[in-house]
């Protein structure tokens, strides 16, 4: 979902500014974290079919599809379109392109800070991982 989503029931009418879509967009910086949004995704997905939230049918959609996503960015085919703000718009855009609907329930209830803050700890796991078979 778009920060500034719009369409019906959207706070913001209009079109945005283009400063403030060149400056709302981060993808060009968290398009290296594609790895971790996707595994914390599909984490999540389990989370919320265990609470009820998604079908088993609609989890194992959403997981199945993620893995689509994470074969296109390791591969490099992954397409970044306009509309991607950050690294979960992309993901999500691309999952519910391959998936149909339930792709856009992949971050149901889960707040952008979450993801943000999920995103960050994989990455300092990762680097400390790194540091220290470097420095072995």
């Amino acid at each position: 979902m778009a920060l500034f989503q719009r369409g019906e029931g959207a706070r913001f009418t209009g079109k945005t500014d283009p400063v403030m879509e060149k400056f709302n967009n981060s993808l060009n910086v968290d398009r290296v974290m594609w790895m971790a949004d996707i595994d914390g995704s599909i984490a999540y997905s389990q989370c919320i079919e265990a609470a009820g939230v998604l079908s088993a049918e609609e989890g194992t959609s959403i997981r199945s599809g993620l893995e689509k996503v994470r074969a296109e960015w390791a591969a490099g085919t992954f397409v970044v379109k306009e509309g991607d703000e950050d690294i979960h718009t992309a993901n999500e855009r691309r999952l519910t392109e391959l998936i149909g609907p339930a792709g856009g329930k992949v971050h149901t209830g889960r707040s952008r800070n979450d993801q943000v803050v999920r995103v960050r700890v994989r990455l300092r796991l990762t680097l400390r991982l790194r540091h220290k078979h470097r420095h072995r």
